[in-house]
């Protein structure tokens, strides 16, 4: 890797930080300070970060087409700029004491989001072919930061302004600025190293692309674990909370949830250069699984602390090898809507999954929630296991 690719990774990877500490915050502050704030909705406490995945399903296209069309900088700073937007919204609907105005703020902030899931894609475009899987774990551990920057953030800020988290929106608005200067300084190249240009051409119709076993089973994968991180993640502060714990408990199983989805990120992309995204893929299934078991043995501190951890840890292993997988199934004069689609039908899993969390932690229970996301799970190991022994049975 050169030494200008690798100046380019690790600013997007501080972009990446920063966005995704921005994303971090709305997901530690919004349903508490619905629920805080806003008691007669309490059902609704996710509803506003529900609405967030709604806007990245609805802009992923618009998101993907703008950058293929004006390119990656000015694609980044309009998500940046919209960023700034929705958390002004979202804040002056904590004002108004109306979640309307919240839910608006949180569509809103859902163009920032899909414009935050392309750095992972950018980040393949700054490298050769060979190192696409290294530099997805990169940027990917851009979240690292965002784990101790977002938390952090949030308990220091939370109570700084009346309503309380008012301050935290007033806080995302600062990092979003933040990353709209600093995506001043990365160099996107128009053609992708290591590709030529005539390889930029002919495009194949989105259901073929689709149709791809590889291009399906990592997609599936893909949402599957996204779905249940955000299942369990938005839910998580609300069961915390309602069963006795204080709400910085909720702040510090957050910070180590986000740890587990990040850190991963320094190793995971040598792991499928070494192994294949298929294997690890496999194994990040089992982690979640793992990761579920202590939520259904019980609610204190530590249970909490350790499901969320490992429920973050297995994500990582299931999102990064999807996402180096779905790059292989598509060509580069595809990228705009096949990196679309795959983000489309992602954050449709996580608005769904967003919004039952709030209803079903309030309806059903913790321990009924953990037991839908293990399902959700087996069913993508299923899948990963049908790929490989697909593969197997084509090579013999």
């Amino acid at each position: 890797m050169t030494a200008p690719m690798r100046r380019n990774l690790l600013l997007l990877a501080a972009c990446q930080a920063l966005g995704q500490a921005a994303n971090t915050m709305m997901f530690a502050a919004t349903a508490l300070s619905v629920a805080t704030f806003l008691p007669q909705h309490r059902e609704l406490a996710t509803l506003p970060v529900t609405m967030q995945h709604l806007g990245v399903m609805l802009t992923v296209f618009p998101t993907a087409l703008l950058m293929q069309r004006m390119g990656r900088r000015f694609g980044f700073r309009v998500g940046s700029l919209t960023g700034v937007v929705g958390a002004t919204v979202c804040g002056l609907g904590l004002v108004m004491g109306s979640i309307a105005v919240m839910c608006l703020g949180g569509l809103i902030q859902g163009y920032a989001v899909a414009s935050l899931q392309m750095y992972r894609f950018a980040a393949v475009e700054l490298v050769a072919a060979p190192m696409r899987a290294r530099a997805i774990s990169w940027v990917t551990a851009g979240g690292i930061a965002a784990g101790i920057i977002g938390p952090s953030v949030v308990r220091i800020s939370y109570d700084l302004l009346v309503p309380i988290y008012l301050g935290t929106y007033v806080s995302m608005i600062a990092v979003h600025v933040i990353v709209f200067a600093v995506m001043s300084f990365i160099h996107f190249p128009a053609v992708q190293p290591g590709e030529a240009p005539a390889a930029q051409g002919d495009q194949r119709s989105l259901w073929e692309i689709a149709s791809q076993p590889r291009f399906a089973v990592s997609v599936m994968t893909a949402m599957i674990a996204f779905g249940t991180m955000s299942f369990l993640m938005s839910a998580s502060p609300l069961a915390i909370v309602a069963c006795g714990l204080p709400q910085t408990e909720a702040h510090l199983v957050i910070f180590m949830h986000v740890m587990g989805m990040f850190v991963p990120s320094l190793f995971t992309g040598n792991l499928i250069q070494r192994y294949g995204a298929l294997p690890i893929m496999t194994t990040g299934a089992a982690i979640l699984i793992l990761g579920i078991l202590p939520a259904l043995m019980g609610v204190t501190e530590w249970h909490f602390r350790i499901s969320l951890t490992l429920v973050g840890l297995g994500w990582n292993f299931m999102f990064v090898g999807a996402t180096t997988m779905v790059t292989t199934t598509y060509r580069p004069s595809e990228r705009g809507k096949a990196q679309a689609l795959n983000d489309f039908l992602i954050f449709g899993t996580t608005a769904t999954s967003s919004f039952l969390a709030g209803y079903l932690e309030e309806k059903l229970g913790w321990a009924s929630i953990n037991w839908i996301g293990l399902v959700m799970v087996i069913i993508a190991l299923s899948a990963v296991a049908w790929l490989r022994m697909g593969r197997r049975t084509a090579t013999a």
